[in-house]
């Protein structure tokens, strides 16, 4: 099992910054990893909608649904995985540390199941590595 934590502060209004980071149609642009975000239920996104994602992570191509499972605008959102090569749960939050700025928390819950047992004990290094690297990139994109 892996529990991973992060977050930033972005020098952005929280509701900037939330709208952005929860349109999947975004992902790729901010995501280190993550290559396409293809809609299978009809926009907007809401409790019940579908993403189809396809991402690259320790070099393994991974296509996976990710279904929106609780979504409060401007607040948090939590995506779980329909299918995909291992259960995981993706969780967003924002809140405003001040009108123009805002925190924005990932975090990453699952099994991962379907790589070596060998990398298994630093999943959690690494994909804390990597959630930093997409949460820098999110806020360096936003604050131009």
């Amino acid at each position: 099992m892996v529990d991973v934590f992060t977050e930033i502060n972005i020098n952005r209004p929280v509701s900037q910054v939330s709208e952005y980071a929860a349109d999947p149609d975004h992902a790729p642009e901010w995501y280190v990893n993550i290559h396409s975000a293809e809609w299978i239920t009809p926009k907007p996104l809401k409790v019940g909608s579908q993403i189809a994602f396809k991402a690259k992570f320790l070099g393994r191509e991974l296509a996976y649904v990710y279904e929106i499972i609780e979504f409060i605008p401007g607040s948090k959102l939590v995506m779980k995985t329909a299918n995909g090569p291992f259960p995981m749960e993706t969780i967003y939050t924002w809140h405003a540390i001040d009108q123009d700025h805002t925190c924005m928390t990932l975090r990453n819950k699952g099994i991962p199941s379907g790589f070596s047992r060998m990398i298994s004990p630093f999943m959690s290094s690494m994909m804390k590595r990597a959630n930093m690297k997409d949460l820098k990139k999110i806020k360096d994109m936003l604050e131009k």
